[in-house]
């Protein structure tokens, strides 16, 4: 790998367009990063939403100094940054670390033995797909949402494990979002705004704790856990009162699961599928990372939920043993 060394600043801002976000957010990183000990030049892309400030070193500078040195740089820019703008370094990698690559996807339901049986996870005769925590995934944008949440919350934490990866990419999906939709003509009608609506759902989304009492030489904690877990929860949050009924949010808005805005999608076969990637640590062996990564992507695919699949579509030990026996 004769990549130069290098350390790169992601930093997303959704509200901001390409000027703003090179006015804003690129040039006073950038700034900040002048004088560095070791910086040879810098390079940025502004983008939609998007900075990436790119710090190159020179070559006898060690990786992880040059890295202190930007995220002590990075503390002193970050308030002229604008609110809800934060700047991350990328993982400790190149671009040839990218050693093994898998795909998430559902289980072909008309394969022999693709249907679950009624009530049990997997997918059903009517289309849905019925997750392990009970819900059921009706339409593409939800069940996309469900795999890169595999691939974010089950996946992706364990492959960080294997020694020598510097970081996992996900690609595709959506991001899971809970959405209310409010309806105007009913928030007219019962004289609620969207603030208040808004307050309604803090409030309803809350874990508070209150100490402990002592009984019997024992402490008890005393909690209140009333965190939204479900969509059923978010509707029966109560706004408001009208003539001493109660009116919760699905008397004023529609409530379904979502995904976050993207830009991009993966694709295999023709379907949608949500793409992992693993990034070796810049120096590493990539035959032996990339080995142990498809080792212990093979144990979490024993425990995914039923109707997931997990297969790999790319593993560089594989090419470097090739290339090993042709010599």
């Amino acid at each position: 790998d004769i990549t130069n060394k290098q350390v790169q600043i992601n930093t997303v801002a959704p509200a901001f367009g390409p000027l703003d976000i090179e006015r804003l957010v690129t040039y006073p990183i950038e700034t900040a990063m002048s004088g560095i000990v070791g910086r040879k030049t810098t390079r940025s892309i502004s983008r939609n939403g998007f900075s990436q400030v790119t710090v190159v070193f020179q070559d006898n500078v060690d990786v992880y100094f040059a890295r202190q040195q930007v995220a002590e740089r990075l503390n002193q820019a970050r308030d002229s940054l604008p609110s809800g703008a934060e700047p991350q370094m990328g993982p400790i990698s190149t671009g040839l670390g990218e050693v093994l690559m898998w795909t998430v996807h559902f289980a072909d339901p008309k394969a022999k033995g693709g249907l679950a049986s009624p009530g049990e996870p997997g997918w059903q005769s009517d289309g849905a797909f019925l997750t392990p925590e009970g819900e059921r995934l009706s339409d593409t944008v939800a069940q996309a949402a469900y795999l890169r949440t595999v691939q974010d919350w089950i996946i992706r934490p364990q492959m960080r494990s294997v020694p020598s990866v510097a970081g996992i990419d996900s690609i595709g999906g959506y991001e899971k979002q809970y959405l209310v939709e409010p309806d105007t003509s009913r928030l007219a009608a019962y004289g609620i705004s969207f603030s208040e609506l808004g307050q309604a759902l803090e409030r309803a989304n809350l874990s508070v704790g209150a100490n402990f009492i002592q009984k019997g030489g024992e402490a008890y904690l005393v909690r209140a856990d009333a965190r939204i877990r479900t969509l059923h929860e978010i509707s029966e949050a109560v706004v408001a009162t009208h003539e001493g009924v109660p009116i919760t949010v699905r008397d004023v808005a529609d409530v379904r699961v979502g995904g976050e805005l993207r830009t991009g999608a993966a694709t295999s076969a023709g379907k949608e599928v949500v793409v992992g990637t693993v990034l070796m640590i810049t120096g590493g062996n990539s035959r032996t990372v990339a080995a142990a990564a498809a080792n212990k992507l093979a144990e979490i695919t024993r425990t995914l939920p039923p109707g997931i699949k997990a297969e790999v579509v790319y593993d560089r030990s594989k090419l470097v043993n090739a290339t090993i026996a042709t010599v």
